[in-house]
């Protein structure tokens, strides 16, 4: 089953993987542009697994986030075979990479082992872009929040990616009037995540209709898509009437097109003290 995606960096090359079956698997074409800075590096792959055949048979098709910001089947390797399509490319990167994907390997064990290391990762991965302490902190409180709900939902039969969008566009437009996609073009976001361009109060209240929706299914049993999709709306209705009281009473919007693509978030920050 998959868990979740992220990204990882070699040299300041990104690189997709997806926590799948209980180990990380890589895009391939990922990997081959960081060895290689091939200008085309879906061609290059075509020509080495045409020279190669075998490498087909290590490979899996996992949905991975396109440029355009959509899941789609794209060729993966787990840590042990990535080593093995290293040897099929001539680069003087191999060594570094090979290094690299050991120490990514190690990491997630330690991560395993104790979950904290994971999140100070994370805390120091968001502090090296230019995030303060207070958004930090309630960045990954949002993420513990929105987990817990992703684990509400799969033990009450709701089916993952595209129910899960589609009932994480109905908190999202009871709580901000605007679905995700909305949101992001509002704050003229393309691929990037829409939490990590989200202001404090942002972020408050999507976690407040998150925990809300969580509480009702449970309260509710809500069980299976239908169940949870009414959920969903009741929670993020309960974060959207708490987000109006609050610009009536302050006159001021919560929602804002501000965005940290330019701009760091601790820059703004200090703009307005």
């Amino acid at each position: 089953m998959e868990e979740h995606t992220a990204l990882v960096v070699f040299e300041n090359k990104r690189i997709r993987r997806l926590w799948h079956e209980g180990e990380w698997y890589f895009s391939v074409t990922d990997i081959v542009q960081a060895l290689t800075d091939s200008p085309s590096p879906r061609q290059y792959w075509g020509v080495l697994k045409g020279r190669e055949p075998q490498l087909l048979t290590i490979c899996l098709q996992l949905k991975l986030p396109a440029e355009d910001g959509r899941l789609r089947l794209t060729d993966c390797l787990n840590t042990r075979n990535a080593f093995r399509l290293v040897q099929s490319i001539p680069s003087k990167k191999a060594e570094p990479f090979k290094l690299w994907l050991a120490k990514v390997g190690y990491e997630r064990v330690q991560e395993i082992q104790d979950p904290e290391l994971a999140q100070k990762r994370m805390k120091d991965l968001y502090r090296a872009k230019g995030y303060s302490e207070a958004w930090i902190e309630k960045r990954v409180r949002g993420i513990a929040v929105r987990q817990e709900l992703t684990g509400e939902w799969k033990r009450r039969g709701v089916q993952e990616n595209k129910e899960y969008a589609i009932l994480t566009n109905e908190i999202s437009k009871a709580t901000f009037d605007k679905t995700v996609e909305e949101y992001k073009e509002f704050k003229g976001l393309k691929k990037e995540n829409l939490r990590d361009h989200m202001n404090d109060l942002e972020l408050i209240f999507n976690m407040l209709g998150e925990a809300s929706t969580t509480r009702i299914a449970r309260s509710k049993n809500a069980q299976g898509f239908p169940e949870n999709k009414t959920a969903a709306k009741k929670g993020g209705k309960i974060a959207g009437d708490a987000r109006k009281q609050l610009e009536t009473e302050s006159g001021e919007n919560v929602t804002t097109s501000e965005n940290y693509v330019l701009e760091k978030e601790k820059h703004k920050r200090l703009k307005l003290v």
